[in-house]
């Protein structure tokens, strides 16, 4: 996101298809609510791009598997491919994460950069959370559908998952505060400091 970022845009893009995707599957099963996420997917790729004239590397990540996977599941009748989905999206960005840091990279920096000012060593840790995060909840959701009903896994996804998440981003508050990246001296307030024999 830009400093300037509609407020609005994040919750709007990130939980609009979820939202959808849930009162489709009420009213019309998974094949319906499989084609409502895909549709809603693009609808949120242009508002994205409408509002920003951008369109955030994770979104274009989750949308191309969604295009996939939904696809698979409409063309194949098999619903397998949609419930895997959540699987394939977390695997990757664990893997890219946690990649990242193998390469001494903190990847998570240049995504989440806008929210929080942190530290080197800040940034490094919280993407070996989120790593391990993800890897987790990947590994949740194929327990999750391939022992529970689907009823249960939509259940799961719109509500567990978000649940999980939020919960463990609270978690992650005390790193946050501790690695926080003091504010950068201007030009200005260090030739006053040095005038002053600071």
């Amino acid at each position: 996101m830009t400093e300037n970022a509609k407020p609005w845009l994040k919750p709007t893009v990130d939980y609009g298809p979820l939202i959808v995707f849930f009162i489709a599957y009420t009213f019309g099963g998974l094949w319906v609510a499989t084609g409502a996420l895909m549709a809603t997917t693009l609808v949120a790729i242009v508002v994205s791009y409408w509002a920003e004239r951008r369109v955030p590397m994770v979104l274009v990540v989750t949308a191309a598997v969604v295009m996939l996977f939904g696809g698979l599941t409409l063309i194949f009748d098999d619903d397998r491919f949609i419930k895997m989905k959540p699987t394939i999206v977390q695997g990757l960005f664990s893997i890219v994460l946690l990649g990242g840091l193998a390469m001494g990279k903190p990847l998570l920096k240049p995504v989440m950069s806008a929210a929080w000012e942190l530290t080197d060593r800040g940034w490094t840790l919280l993407s070996l959370r989120f790593g391990l995060f993800f890897a987790g909840m990947a590994i949740l959701n194929e327990f999750v559908w391939r022992t529970q009903t689907t009823e249960f896994w939509v259940n799961y996804k719109v509500f567990g998952a978000i649940g999980v998440t939020l919960i463990f981003t609270m978690t992650q508050i005390p790193l946050i505060t501790r690695y926080q990246a003091l504010p950068k001296e201007s030009g200005a307030e260090k030739g006053e400091r040095e005038k002053d024999g600071g």
